[in-house]
């Protein structure tokens, strides 16, 4: 049997329990948060003195700061391509709506939210420049994007397990800079988002984890590959108005390195935190080929904490078309 059919047959035998993971996982839509929670009421008396007060407490917050909230609500808002990817996975049959194109269609309806509440947040802050912001945000989609996974659930779900867990930390640090700053709306509002973010994280590790109790072999080396081609960031291909080829996604990384809300370290401490989550030292009944990747796997982040202590972070030098200094005055 081709690995092809063994994966959409683990699938198969997974998909019986994607109800209950889903019941475990998401929160239903009358039970959970919603953009207007965190956002003045448009219906409401005191409307233009909420978004005044938005607008005043804006004005505390420095232009990186801007840089990465901006970066990574076009992230959230890029969430058309990203469905649309993981509904074409082996075992995702959104034309017999199964169980999985269920789970995808449910998770897109949480984090869609992110990107709305972000959204609307910065077009009432009076301190980016919209415009530019929904370009950005366009050309992310019509461009698409290549996480290097192909239709391979295995590879999928390493990402989407790393993936989750790095927009936790985002938000998480992104929050504590806000509440810093005395914007408590905006910290609660990124720290919320965080919390979607790591539920999704630990079902996505979940899946994982089943696929590992049945599949243990071709599921570490999914992991190794992964991790060997390194986990893509899903605005890679960010670029801004006018530019074909961009290096708006490395600034936008040196900006929130310089900030301290998603670094190099981090990306190392989720590689370690999956290892542990998923025990891969202590996995038994592995081929030849899983017990080498397996190793690989245990020494690569000792290996890659010696590169990062070697890199430096390069001073600001790019200026966004998204955030001008002069709206920041």
């Amino acid at each position: 049997m081709s690995l092809k059919n063994i994966r959409l047959e683990v699938m198969q035998h997974l998909e019986k329990d994607v109800d209950k993971l889903i019941e475990k996982y998401l929160i239903p839509i009358e039970k959970i948060w919603q953009p207007t929670d965190f956002l003045p009421n448009t219906e409401g008396e005191n409307f233009f003195e909420e978004v005044k007060e938005i607008r005043e407490l804006s004005k505390e917050l420095p232009y990186d700061f801007w840089v990465v909230l901006v970066g990574d609500m076009i992230t959230e808002e890029a969430l058309p391509t990203y469905e649309s990817w993981l509904m074409h996975v082996e075992g995702v049959n959104q034309e017999e709506q199964n169980g999985w194109s269920k789970w995808v269609r449910h998770w897109t309806a949480e984090e869609n939210r992110h990107g709305d509440v972000l959204n609307k947040y910065l077009y009432l802050s009076g301190r980016v420049n919209m415009k530019e912001i929904e370009k950005t945000t366009q050309y992310l989609i019509a461009d698409g994007f290549d996480i290097g996974t192909g239709h391979d659930p295995y590879k999928n779900f390493v990402y989407t397990s790393f993936q989750e867990l790095a927009t936790y930390i985002s938000h998480n640090r992104v929050a504590k800079i806000a509440k810093d700053k005395g914007n408590k709306q905006l910290a609660k509002m990124c720290k919320i988002i965080s919390g979607d973010e790591m539920r999704h994280h630990h079902a996505y590790s979940e899946f994982v984890e089943r696929i590992f109790a049945v599949d243990p072999s071709q599921m570490m080396m999914a992991f190794h590959y992964m991790m060997k081609q390194k986990i893509a960031m899903p605005a890679l291909f960010l670029r801004e108005s006018g530019d074909k080829i961009s290096t708006a996604f490395e600034e936008f990384s040196n900006t929130a390195q310089r900030i301290g809300v998603y670094t190099s370290t981090d990306y190392i401490d989720i590689l370690q935190k999956l290892i542990d989550r998923w025990d891969i030292g202590a996995m038994t009944n592995l081929s030849d080929e899983a017990e080498k990747a397996r190793d690989y796997l245990m020494k690569l982040p000792s290996r890659m904490l010696r590169l990062a202590d070697r890199m430096t972070i390069p001073e600001n030098s790019y200026q966004f078309k998204w955030v001008e200094p002069a709206r920041l005055k």
